[in-house]
């Protein structure tokens, strides 16, 4: 049986009231999936509402993007993505949180995403994020009762880049600020 990874979508599709489109970077996805699946593991999706996510970043110049855009097999599956309730934490190895400033929205106060990267990190597996992803890391807890950020080092989307793309008062909060209260450091 091939090692799984668990993917996080957003299913987000707006940056709050500017009316501007969201949803998950597609190279966040594509990229990591490239680099997987070549590795030899299966890569499942999952939403926070199920069925087709919002995509961001739609570029088909790009050879990655180009490639799991056209791949039949891994296009239905994120066409398809799984409901937080479809899914069955002990099946993944990884659970993978990809970015897109849509999981500024969905991803921080979904307590089922949040249940099923507790099992999995608590069950000796891997919970990681890219970009706006790690915005899912700041409100899991462990069953010890802390927050699986407090006292490590995280790695996302900076106070100084949201600035930078005037999102700072538009996202409903900094990831920098909200790990901050969770004793760790990004």
């Amino acid at each position: 049986m091939k090692k799984k990874i668990l993917f996080v979508v957003t299913s987000h599709d707006k940056k709050g009231s500017t009316g501007e489109d969201t949803g998950y970077y597609l190279g966040e996805v594509s990229h990591p999936w490239e680099v997987l699946h070549k590795a030899g593991y299966e890569i499942d999706f999952v939403s926070p509402k199920g069925g087709t996510p919002p995509v961001d970043g739609f570029d088909l110049k790009d050879p990655v993007n180009k490639e799991f855009w056209e791949n039949k097999e891994y296009k239905n599956k994120i066409d398809h993505s799984m409901t937080p309730s479809q899914v069955n934490p002990k099946e993944y190895s990884t659970i993978f949180y990809a970015g897109g400033h849509g999981a500024m929205w969905d991803f921080a106060d979904n307590k089922e995403l949040s249940d099923i990267a507790s099992e999995i990190y608590e069950n000796g597996g891997i919970v990681a994020g890219v970009c706006h992803g790690p915005a899912g890391l700041v409100n899991i807890k462990l069953n010890n009762g802390k927050y699986l950020v407090d006292g490590k080092k995280i790695n996302a989307f900076t106070n100084e880049e949201e600035a930078e793309v005037k999102l700072t008062d538009v996202v409903p909060f900094l990831i920098r600020k909200q790990t901050e209260r969770k004793r760790c450091t990004i």
